[in-house]
């Protein structure tokens, strides 16, 4: 049974079908302004949304590379304000060979499809918990056409790049590792990753280093290898 997931780019809604899977996609800004930002001053931000006292938001603008953390702030309903502490650590060119159990279109083959990895950190006093995926993770990918694009969500178990969405529960000082997909429109290069709320948002980016979705991966199975080596170095220590 094939149940719609549907993907909405910039400047076009395309459809794709899911294997045992289904989805749902937000809103992106409007079409036809700049999703990427401004290099960020050395000033403190002034907060554009109320948030627990101590946490301090990254400037609206800010230029960041892959590895850094920007604490961010949203409504993702008009009831409430979320707070995050977002590290994207890379960005991945992938390939439809791993998309076992998509149903690929000829319109979805003509994108191209890439994996972002995230680490994300509840710091605000509200549980951003989504049932069913509800609630995606608010970054965009940004196309060297300077498009936003939104990532797919969708149900079941995708392994190449699982959990696009915050689960049931995410209580204030939760953190999860979130991968999203994106395909990008007309097999278009991915540039940056983008927090943006709203299209008046100057928004906040980070920039690095395509690199093909197995070495991301590996870079980063290297880096949950090495730290359970120092974890095991400071228990035996």
């Amino acid at each position: 049974m094939r149940l719609p997931a549907r993907l909405l780019v910039l400047p076009a809604v395309l459809t794709l079908a899911l294997t045992g899977c289904s989805g749902d996609t937000g809103e992106t800004p409007d079409e036809g302004t700049s999703p990427v930002g401004e290099t960020a001053s050395e000033t403190p931000a002034e907060p554009y949304l109320d948030v627990p006292e101590g946490v301090e938001l990254t400037a609206q603008g800010a230029v960041l590379s892959l590895g850094d953390t920007a604490t961010v702030a949203w409504q993702p309903d008009q009831k409430k304000v979320g707070a995050l502490e977002v590290k994207v650590t890379s960005m991945e060119q992938a390939d439809f060979k791993q998309f076992v159990g998509w149903e690929l279109t000829k319109k979805i083959k003509q994108t191209a499809p890439y994996f972002v990895r995230a680490t994300v950190t509840n710091v605000g006093d509200t549980d951003l918990g989504s049932k069913k995926g509800a609630l995606p993770v608010p970054l965009y990918g940004v196309d060297d056409q300077n498009r936003l694009i939104e990532s797919s969500l969708f149900s079941g178990s995708f392994k190449p790049c699982q959990s696009a969405a915050f689960p049931d529960k995410f209580k204030p000082g939760a953190t999860m590792k979130a991968c999203m997909v994106y395909l990008a429109p007309d097999k278009a290069a991915l540039e940056a990753v983008s927090f943006r709320p709203e299209q008046e948002f100057n928004p906040i980016i980070w920039e690095g280093e395509v690199v093909p979705a197995d070495a991301g991966k590996k870079k980063d199975d290297k880096k949950k290898s090495d730290d359970k080596k120092d974890e095991k170095k400071k228990s035996d220590g």
